[in-house]
């Protein structure tokens, strides 16, 4: 290759003027090319002996390996590569059509195999991503059914402290019930033994209340207050028997006090 063979490619490579004029100059001196100038050589198409060539001179020209890939292809595919070496030169390219399409071919393969080997990568975090998140879907599910059971558990309690309740008060309703059917028996029992008469001695007061002949005054009093204190109207007494039991009441205390 000569200069301006030279300078081409790394033009036709991206790379910029004043960067292919240095490597130019540098490969001069070198000794990697030779000058061959004039018009006739100018027309002659860009000619490299093989791909690894190529690369080595993309490479020296501080071009990335991506890249150089790319334009070893083209160059492969527009006839700019061929292979004029001695047979002991060892490459990994043919340069003529056929072999331009298995060098493609074999780097889309492995262009393939890389994605399809990220693709089972991604692939399994994602299968890694779903066992956690069942995982997490287990232990929430779990830790809400034991909410429930404790919740079930506490409604029985309270249900258990209600029926208990309910019967404290339906026993004790009874209860009141009976106590207020006593209650008037016994009030009904006191009317009973008291008679309806007005006589101011004492001793006929004791008689009116059952009492013996010989009762004091004290207890005749102390008869005359229980008996007002049950059949008092406020506590469901008769109020005509609680008049009546008044009055006497009164006449006996007044008796007493003249005494």
């Amino acid at each position: 290759m000569n200069t301006d063979q030279v300078f081409e490619l790394l033009q036709d490579a991206g790379v910029s003027e004043s960067t292919s004029i240095q490597t130019v100059r540098r490969w001069l001196r070198e000794g990697k090319i030779k000058y061959e100038g004039g018009k006739r050589s100018r027309e002659t198409d860009c000619i490299i002996d093989d791909t690894d060539q190529a690369f080595d001179l993309l490479k020296d020209a501080g071009v990335s390996e991506s890249i150089s890939n790319q334009i070893v292809r083209r160059w492969l595919h527009e006839g700019r590569i061929k292979y004029e070496g001695n047979r002991n030169k060892k490459t990994d390219y043919i340069v003529d059509d056929t072999t331009s399409k298995l060098f493609i071919d074999d780097h889309t393969n492995q262009n393939m195999d890389e994605m399809i080997h990220r693709l089972k990568l991604k692939i399994q975090a994602q299968d890694k991503h779903i066992e956690g998140m069942e995982e997490l879907h287990e232990n929430a599910k779990r830790r809400l059914i034991e909410q429930r059971d404790k919740l079930k558990k506490e409604v029985i309690i309270l249900q258990n402290k209600e029926n208990k309740l309910q019967s404290e008060i339906k026993n004790l309703v009874k209860q009141n019930i009976e106590l207020r059917n006593e209650l008037k028996k016994l009030k009904e029992s006191k009317g009973d033994h008291y008679t309806l008469t007005s006589n101011t001695q004492s001793n006929n007061y004791s008689k009116k209340l059952g009492l013996s002949k010989m009762a004091s005054n004290k207890e005749v009093l102390a008869e005359y207050k229980g008996l007002l204190k049950i059949t008092h109207p406020d506590q469901g007494g008769n109020a005509k028997l609680f008049h009546y039991i008044k009055t006497d009441y009164d006449n006996f205390r007044n008796s007493t006090k003249d005494k």
